[in-house]
């Protein structure tokens, strides 16, 4: 019983947050409701048993998410002193939401552990002695397909290494900058101390 009331929980969570993340008109507002529903979502692979793609879906797409919430803050007009001023307001629904985000991964952790959601056991082949899939994917990820998994490795640090080069190259027309000068500079250097006469201005 605990399985079924677990996963209307998280459903009914996940299309809430869904509908709120198209409804809000703030987008810093939707942006959070896509992170609850990306928890939920969590919670449902949780609960059914996928535990990498639960931890896939918090790790990598709340991630991202993060980094779009720093992206829609850099590029929109936002005023910190008012988000300041209205953080008081703000405390206890986001206590509120992280006791329910809580709750909700202590709830399907129980029930996983009951047993997992059992909808269909009828039809379910039972599994005697069966790795968790985690540890089945990574001993075939390692074993099987391991040069392919090593070949991706290396496709991504050429692409980090063709990044950096890309940013670093020189440019003509940018003033580079010397941080061994900037460290050996000594006031005097960017100091000059003048006396000009009355009525004459200072020559630079």
């Amino acid at each position: 019983m605990i399985q079924v009331f677990t996963f209307y929980l998280f459903a009914t969570f996940v299309i809430a947050s869904g509908v709120m993340t198209i409804a809000s008109r703030n987008p810093v507002h939707s942006v959070l409701w896509l992170i609850l529903a990306f928890f939920n979502a969590a919670g449902l692979f949780l609960l059914i048993g996928a535990e990498f793609l639960a931890f896939l879906l918090v790790i990598v797409y709340v991630g991202a998410v993060a980094v779009l919430f720093l992206f829609v803050v850099m590029m929109l007009d936002v005023d910190f002193a008012e988000l300041r001023a209205g953080f008081a307001n703000y405390l206890f629904p986001g206590l509120l939401l992280a006791v329910v985000l809580l709750a909700e991964m202590i709830v399907a952790l129980v029930a996983r552990n009951a047993g997992g959601l059992s909808l269909a056991a009828d039809q379910a082949a039972p599994v005697a002695n069966a790795p968790a899939n985690i540890v089945a994917l990574g001993t075939m990820l390692y074993s099987r397909y391991l040069f392919i998994f090593e070949a991706a490795g290396i496709v991504l640090l050429v692409a980090m290494i063709g990044a950096i080069v890309l940013t670093h190259r020189k440019r003509s027309d940018v003033r580079p900058q010397s941080i061994d000068r900037q460290v050996r500079r000594r006031p005097k250097d960017a100091v000059r101390n003048m006396q000009p006469g009355v009525g004459q201005g200072v020559e630079l």
